[in-house]
């Protein structure tokens, strides 16, 4: 009875959160590192390197498929996913020594529905594609996630402690928002 409004509405609010655009991996594409976004030049070369400079990311490569332009730039990013992730956990440490907690072990992959983790057994899982975030974003996941090293679950406890350590966490959250898993 109600279907065709319900499909309106799913319509209506599906319009808010697109689908990202098709990456397709060409020169003159951006593609985002650290919050900032990097035109791509790809350059066919026997040396085989990826750099940024001054907004733009360069690849070198021999194979200058679009196919393997992506998978050389997932492995750039995972590279630099950890350790940039590493650091970050490093500094972050630093506001939780009252805390008495252990330095997790930071594990970095591929996750659809989610930019962090934490298990019980004291490892955080962070994604991969959080390094196209700016470093606020991925202070405050890190932290996020560390404050489950202290309350587990999202208890009153554990969002009064996200507030002290870290107080304009909404901001970063917002910003997270909205980018595009």
């Amino acid at each position: 009875e109600k279907a065709k409004w319900i499909i309106t509405q799913q319509l209506f609010f599906d319009s808010y959160n697109p689908s990202p655009p098709k990456r397709k991996f060409v020169n003159g594409e951006t593609h985002l590192y650290l919050g900032r976004q990097y035109k791509l030049q790809i350059i066919n070369s026997d040396l085989e390197f990826i750099k940024f400079s001054r907004g733009v990311l360069i690849i070198q490569s021999k194979d200058i498929h679009p196919e393997s332009i992506e998978i050389q730039l997932n492995i750039w990013y995972k590279q630099k996913a950890k350790k940039v992730f590493s650091e970050l956990l490093d500094f972050s440490m630093l506001r939780f020594k009252k805390y008495k907690i252990d330095k997790p072990t930071l594990m970095i992959r591929d996750m659809s529905k989610r930019w962090g983790s934490c298990t019980p057994s004291g490892k955080i899982i962070l994604n991969t594609e959080l390094i196209k975030a700016s470093k606020g974003c991925i202070e405050y996941v890190i932290v996020h996630e560390l404050c489950h090293l202290v309350h587990y679950n999202h208890t009153r406890e554990f969002y009064t402690l996200q507030n002290i350590l870290n107080p304009n966490w909404e901001k970063w959250k917002d910003r997270l928002e909205y980018m595009l898993l």
